[in-house]
């Protein structure tokens, strides 16, 4: 049986689900998703990881409480509460897309794996559905690279880790970017002993080389390993005695009782029958697309992390605003040029939003850096969290903030100040003029674009 749809909206998550409930208003829209509404943000990534360190810090804390004059009588953390807290706490938020679906009249969710046999139409659930408009939103999964011996041993990815209930002994970790830090570190706070093997020279190497070398100091400090320039090439052994070996600048053989890939992200197109829709993939495999998120077929777009780049949730969601204000709206909006900020939420936090300063000057600006450390903030020397810095990157000659990267204590709140001023076309001074409440950490942003809140020491 053939049913049609005016709209069709492939996938659940960040994009997907709002984009399908505002397309329910202008027409019958089918929301077609296989697993769980939110996709992997909601109930694979940011909510459940981000609650999950939470407790990694609180753990953290309560080891440091002498330093602040508070004695306590020990740490014992219960793995199977954290996770047990974390499926509460994603589990509320889930609730509320699915009673959001449920209310709208016009959109028929169908909980099944589809698949395109031809242009705009899929099969799913026994049946056919076709429609003008076609959504695409499928995501990403974890990539598993080919490292020797791996499919012959238990491994944990960035999903199956969520819902480990007992604590590693000894954690390795198969890279080190944002997934992997964040990991390393919440289960070194736990009390597992972590390995970090990273390909790359440094930790987070998409981010200001400045910034991997505070994160790497507080590794240190928290007898994180680590194994830099390495690659892992092989593994073999059993659940709870796993042989790693890796070769590079350290070439070693890594014991230890699991094991962690987390090596990136493949896109979900090689299931799904994208051919039919008359799609070219890029070489990766994700979805070129133009600045109004349409895809190259008729009648096709591709939202969130499936496009390739910039992919965060709050990009999805801006993508999902950008394609119903085009395309139901008729307004014109795009995804060119906008700025995007991001954040790894590792501790200290990173945070960075435009250029940084050697991509300044490869593009040619004459560049002006205005810096402020942590350590020279009174708020973060109150809470004894003075590590990391935060920078601005601007144009001298004209003024205008070309980028803002802080590594620290709230890292990722306080980035949304230069977001804001570069929206809105506020300069690099106008953040110096600005006066600041004292004692905050948001000081030292004013601090660091030589604003009234410097230090006279500095």
């Amino acid at each position: 049986m053939v049913t049609r749809y005016d709209t069709m909206v492939v996938g659940g998550g960040m994009s997907g689900l709002p984009i399908a409930l505002r397309a329910a208003r202008h027409g019958r829209t089918a929301f077609v998703e296989r697993e769980l509404l939110g996709g992997t943000c909601l109930n694979r990534g940011c909510i459940p990881t981000k609650t999950m360190i939470a407790s990694a810090k609180a753990a953290q804390q309560v080891r440091r409480s002498a330093d602040f004059g508070v004695h306590s009588d020990g740490l014992r953390v219960d793995l199977g509460e954290v996770v047990d807290r974390k499926d509460q706490v994603v589990e509320s938020i889930r609730s509320g897309s699915y009673r959001a679906v449920g209310r709208s009249s016009d959109l028929d969710l169908i909980a099944a794996h589809g698949r395109f046999t031809g242009p705009h139409r899929l099969e799913v659930d026994g049946g056919t559905i076709v429609a003008d408009r076609v959504f695409l939103n499928t995501g990403t999964r974890d990539t598993i690279p080919p490292i020797d011996g791996l499919d012959g041993v238990p491994y944990l990815t960035s999903r199956t880790v969520l819902d480990q209930r007992e604590l590693p002994g000894h954690l390795i970790v198969v890279g080190g970017g944002f997934v992997g830090v964040e990991f390393a570190q919440m289960f070194a706070r736990y009390g597992s002993r972590v390995t970090v093997v990273q390909r790359a020279e440094r930790l987070v190497p998409s981010e200001d080389p400045a910034a991997s070398d505070v994160v790497a100091e507080a590794f240190r400090d928290e007898s994180i390993e680590m194994l830099l320039s390495t690659a892992c090439v092989g593994v073999d052994g059993t659940a709870g005695n796993i042989r790693v070996a890796c070769e590079g600048a350290e070439t070693a053989e890594v014991v230890g009782t699991h094991v962690l890939i987390a090596a990136g992200r493949t896109p979900n197109t090689d299931d799904v029958g994208v051919e039919h829709l008359g799609l070219d993939l890029d070489d990766r495999g994700y979805v070129p697309v133009d600045g109004r998120l349409h895809a190259e077929a008729d009648g096709v777009w591709a939202l969130g992390d499936l496009r390739g780049r910039d992919m965060f949730t709050h990009t999805a969601r801006d993508d999902a605003d950008v394609a119903y204000r085009t395309v139901f709206k008729g307004q014109d909006r795009t995804i060119a040029d906008r700025i995007v900020p991001h954040a790894v939420f590792v501790d200290p936090e990173i945070a960075s939003v435009g250029m940084t300063e050697q991509q300044a000057r490869d593009a040619g600006h004459d560049v002006a850096i205005g810096i402020q450390r942590f350590a020279g903030v009174a708020r973060a020397r109150a809470i004894g969290e003075t590590r990391g810095f935060i920078r601005f990157v601007a144009d001298a000659a004209t003024d205008r903030i070309l980028g803002c990267h802080i590594v620290g204590p709230e890292a990722g709140n306080l980035v949304h100040e230069a977001v804001v001023a570069m929206v809105a076309g506020a300069s690099y001074s106008d953040i110096g003029r600005a006066i600041h409440i004292h004692p905050t950490l948001a000081e030292g942003v004013n601090s660091a674009a030589g604003g009234v809140h410097r230090p006279s020491s500095d």
